[in-house]
């Protein structure tokens, strides 16, 4: 049948080949089959079967066909070892275990698709779990924009929503805290500029106020001078930013260019006394924050047993999501960059086409940038990506091209599994037309982290494991699970 592997005997090894077409003429003694030649098991010089991706000696017209048997399939499978994670079965054959090379799936990416129900979520649930018993030195951190992974690990992960999360203003980079400040819409130029002139110098103060700094004397100085730009991830208070745009405005006699700096100051404060900006203004005149603190808590250092973070984003103003996730995946980059990747990180974008979709005219640049970053140049610094998405047509390209190991589930769109057929090398990419079909848990794997594009089934998650949804007004959070 489609899908199936056969074995077409050479002289000195057994070909390994996937059916891709079955035909049959009316009246004809048999069927015609199309394959695709994926590897070929051969005999060591121990005498041991070993299975090798590649064909080095092709079957010659009139060669055996034999069906694969379970001994060739564990021979091409065998490769439980400590870098293996074990997520499901073979669809072939449910006795083999289907394995993964954690660590080839890593250090390349990895990417799992397919239409909602098709136990997508589930599927992320099992590799995520896997991964964390595999790679104890690794830190994961999920952007959940449904708020259905928190029980799911357990004490494990700590989950992060707009009650317990303390993500300080000053994190944000300009671009974002335009963002924030305009409410998801453009900023007005007159403002903006207003905000690139004055930051700077409200971040020069509160280094200068600091004990042995140098007062209100920097008032007077080009915060260039001392190193301070719109983007330096350095604390400052917004009740300097604010009393720096008074300042301008009281200079000012004509009206007309009084009111762009009184409108400025009523976004700023608007924002500020917004509970639902709890989380990033909650200390915005004490400066209390630093760096260190921000980045231990948001990626798990030191662990203390607690390897995970999921953040819940269904909580957060929908006007600032976008900003949100931006802000934790540039962080995530300079985390790797700065440590020089001395602590490994798993960065999980669920519903990734949202934060960095293949329409430029569309979403949030700086979050598409932030999520490209990664995914380009992570691997060098230890920061590692998994995209989890039901519209891969709608997510750019250029990310997707980065992901080595691809997991696709059922798929109706065409122009989706067309995205997904571009991004597979391997000769078996024409499997990708059954995708349709597939069942619920069933997959087709593709890539650096498995032996051979494989068709597998995801094992079924215990009750207590499985994503589901929560609901802000009801959904408890376990004290223990928070750092």
């Amino acid at each position: 049948t489609v899908g199936r592997f056969l074995g077409l005997r050479t002289e000195r090894s057994l070909a390994v080949a996937v059916t891709t077409l079955l035909s049959s003429t009316p009246g004809a003694d048999g069927a015609t089959a199309e394959v695709d030649l994926l590897g070929e098991i051969k005999r060591d010089d121990a005498g041991r079967d070993r299975f090798q991706r590649g064909v080095t000696e092709y079957p010659v017209i009139g060669a055996p066909v034999q069906p694969v048997t379970n001994r060739n399939l564990r021979t091409i499978y065998a490769i439980a070892s400590s870098h293996t994670i074990e997520v499901g079965h073979l669809q072939q054959d449910a006795s083999i275990p289907a394995y993964v090379n954690v660590d080839d799936m890593l250090e390349k990416h990895f990417a799992v698709f397919g239409t909602t129900g098709v136990g997508k979520s589930s599927a992320v649930a099992v590799i995520l779990s896997q991964v964390l018993a595999a790679r104890p030195d690794l830190r994961v951190f999920l952007i959940d924009p449904h708020n259905e992974y928190g029980h799911c690990f357990g004490a494990r992960a700590q989950v992060l929503n707009p009650r317990n999360l303390r993500l300080p203003f000053w994190l944000f980079n300009f671009e974002e805290t335009v963002d924030v400040f305009f409410r998801g819409r453009p900023g007005v130029e007159e403002e903006v500029e207003i905000l690139s002139e004055l930051i700077p110098l409200a971040k020069a103060m509160f280094g200068a106020t600091r004990p042995g700094g140098e007062g209100a004397s920097i008032r007077r100085l080009d915060p260039k001078s001392r190193g301070f730009a719109a983007d330096t991830p350095v604390p400052y208070l917004l009740a300097d930013l604010v009393g720096l745009i008074r300042d301008r405005m009281g200079k000012l006699e004509n009206r007309s260019t009084w009111s762009k700096y009184h409108k400025l100051i009523s976004r700023i404060e608007t924002a500020c006394n917004d509970p639902r900006y709890a989380f990033m203004f909650d200390n915005a005149n004490v400066g209390g924050d630093t760096m260190a603190e921000c980045l231990s808590d948001l990626f798990r250092l030191p662990a203390n047993g607690v390897p995970m973070t999921i953040m819940q984003l269904a909580g957060f103003p929908a006007e600032v999501v976008d900003s949100v996730v931006s802000v934790v995946c540039r962080m995530a980059f300079d985390f790797g960059l700065w440590s020089d990747g001395a602590f490994p990180l798993l960065f999980v974008c669920e519903e990734a086409h949202r934060y960095a979709p293949a329409d430029r005219a569309i979403g949030f640049g700086p979050t598409r940038k932030a999520v490209s970053r990664i995914a380009k140049e992570g691997r060098k610094y230890g920061v590692h990506l998994g995209l989890v998405t039901q519209r891969p047509a709608e997510l750019d390209t250029t990310i997707v091209s980065q992901c080595s190991t691809l997991f696709a589930m059922r798929m109706a769109n065409d122009r989706d599994q067309a995205i997904v057929r571009a991004a597979v090398s391997d000769a078996a990419a024409s499997l990708l037309s059954f995708v349709p079909s597939l069942g619920t848990r069933e997959v087709f794997a593709f890539g650096e982290g498995v032996a051979l594009p494989t068709r597998l089934r995801f094992r079924q998650l215990a009750a207590h494991e499985i994503p589901k949804s929560e609901s802000m007004t009801h959904g408890r959070l376990d004290a223990s699970r928070v750092a």
